[in-house]
């Protein structure tokens, strides 16, 4: 099978199929893979031959692996970019959801620059493929794989308040949703894949610092347990993209269940398409609520299903100390999912009214805004589902909408405090342990990791994490409450510190952290990518070796200032 291409010209040609993925691995590797892994390691001239499957290969072996071009027995339901499996249910609404078009190659060939394991393992794609040419061409706008009808989805939205009556995807497309072997469907996005119908005044294009960002978010975001969209990989080229400077072209792979907005409801309610609105809530009830396809008030229903997966997203942000930077309603998934990284930022000193974008001039996606516009963004998904909905069952959901939040960042902050039982003063001890953090300038993910190994002892000073505040007598006095609480529910140290460093992670992706792998990738060095990728995908863990990426960030690394841009 042969891939057709998609030339600048608009011409498709073919690019025949790569004949051979390696060559022979020397015998030292296979002996080193062997001893390693426990198996088997053929010798035979042509590819080397693991007998172990895929799923239960050691990441560090794969490394070893890949470096010594060695070919793995993988199960038989991995597939390869001929063998993917496409069901695009979008693609078969009305023409008036999205407009129909190929991605826009780059002028300078394509090249992968980091892929990721487990987003491929969601739709069954060996790994192997990311070594072959044509997975860049593929996924860097070049080619289609069989079974892709790709498009660029209509929506409108909310951006900083104010209504926008056409956005849509201005420079991304959607390739086609690929099908598993479970039967999950997982849309594959291409950002970055040019012009569109809805590019407006833009380039279509990404750069290759803001899919960085977004690439490795959305690691740490899944690495956390937060939930969010994957990204499959990351595909750069020598192409110039003009924004404040001149940088280097980049695409980026997304993967979620659904990529469909608040802002999607939006545009058909405003225009009065009130038949594409029921079209577009009957479509996400039946491939996403399937639950509620056959209930009565399904419309309201499925509303509260929303409303409830927001508010419980948004306690998860604000628990780590995580801003999005632009909840606009375009912005927001209808899934419950953090999507569109941009000028987003993991707190370092903890600061309530922290402001990630450089671009947000009157704080209004501030980090301590962040649960009321997800609210003001209800309101306006809601105002558009009144022509299926009635007004005070709408009002009715949305006053849903603290008391699921509130429940949520309760048990997610009980959780980072190590408090097991329910205690009148709760709320107290963590509000006035922030309010410590905030005045003496703290590092929010230090000290949450540091508070684990808080002693409960008598007498115990814990004078590491006292160093950390300014006004040492209210941290003891604080100390005393809190140890009383802990002492109070009779658990041991070492317990709770165990279950503290399960939710309090050593490892977020800082900003600094990033910029570091950001200017290191600009001059064609991507190891920082792979090694940082690393590190946040297992926040929790000790990780030795990689102590420095928790440390707090030098002085320029709290200055920096991203933006919509970025």
């Amino acid at each position: 099978m042969a891939f057709p291409r998609q030339e600048n010209d608009g011409k498709v040609i073919l690019i025949p199929n790569l004949i051979r993925e390696s060559s022979t691995a020397r015998g030292r590797s296979l002996v080193e893979l062997q001893k390693r892994s426990g198996s088997q390691v053929s010798s035979s001239i042509g590819p080397q031959i693991c007998n172990m499957t895929s799923k239960h290969m050691p990441r560090d072996l794969w490394r070893v692996a890949e470096s010594k071009n060695v070919v793995i027995h993988r199960d038989m339901s991995q597939r390869t970019l001929e063998t993917l499996s496409f069901d695009n249910t979008y693609a078969r609404l009305p023409q008036a959801f999205y407009a129909r078009l190929n991605p826009t190659p780059f002028s300078a060939p394509p090249r992968l620059i980091h892929a990721n394991r487990s987003a491929a393992e969601l739709i069954d794609l060996d790994p192997a493929q990311f070594t072959r040419p044509e997975f860049a061409e593929v996924f860097g706008g070049s080619a289609l794989a069989s079974g892709m009808e790709p498009l660029a989805m209509l929506y409108s939205g909310h951006q900083f308040g104010v209504y926008v009556p056409q956005l849509g995807d201005g420079r991304a497309i959607l390739l086609g949703e690929a099908k598993n072997d479970q039967g999950q469907r997982w849309d594959l996005h291409l950002k970055g894949a040019g012009m569109t119908p809805f590019s407006r005044d833009g380039d279509g294009r990404a750069v290759l610092r803001s899919t960085i960002r977004e690439y490795l978010c959305c690691a740490a975001m899944q690495g956390l347990g937060i939930p969010t969209t994957h990204a499959l990989c990351l595909v750069g080229s020598d192409d110039k993209v003009y924004r404040e400077q001149v940088e280097t072209g980049a695409m980026l792979v997304r993967m979620a269940p659904s990529h469909v907005r608040f802002g999607m409801f939006e545009v058909f309610y405003y225009r009065k398409q009130h038949e594409h609105l029921r079209t577009l809530a009957d479509y996400v009830i039946d491939r996403h609520f399937p639950h509620l396809s056959d209930v009565d008030e399904k419309y309201s229903r499925f509303f509260n299903e929303v409303v409830e997966r927001t508010a419980r997203l948004i306690a998860q942000w604000q628990a780590v100390g995580w801003a999005h930077g632009v909840m606009n309603t375009d912005n927001m998934s209808i899934l419950g999912l953090t999507m569109d990284y941009g000028p987003y930022g993991f707190m370092d000193d903890y600061d309530a009214g922290f402001i990630c974008n450089h671009s947000d001039h009157n704080g209004r996606y501030a980090f301590n805004q962040q649960p009321y516009i997800g609210l003001w963004n209800l309101s306006c998904l809601a105002q558009a589902l009144l022509p299926l909905v009635e007004k005070e069952a709408l009002k009715a959901g949305l006053g849903t909408y603290q008391s699921v939040f509130d429940r949520e960042y309760h048990k997610q902050m009980k959780g980072k405090f190590g408090l097991v039982d329910e205690q009148a003063g709760d709320d107290d001890l963590i509000r006035d342990f922030l309010g410590l953090l905030q005045g003496s300038h703290a590092d929010y993910t230090i000290v949450f990791r540091e508070l684990g190994a808080f002693s409960s002892q008598n007498g115990a000073v814990n004078e590491k994490l006292r160093e950390h505040f300014l006004n040492r007598e209210r941290f003891d006095d604080w100390a005393l409450r809190y140890r009383d609480r802990l002492r109070g529910e009779g658990g041991r140290d070492d317990e709770r510190r165990d279950r503290m460093n399960r939710v309090n992670p050593k490892y977020v992706l800082r900003n600094y952290l990033a910029q570091t792998a950001i200017e290191k990738a600009q001059n064609k060095d991507f190891s920082e990518i792979d090694r940082l990728f690393t590190a946040i995908q297992t926040p929790f863990a000790e990780q030795p070796g990689m102590e420095s990426y928790a440390l707090p960030p030098p002085n320029w690394g709290k200055h920096l200032a991203v933006s919509c841009s970025s």
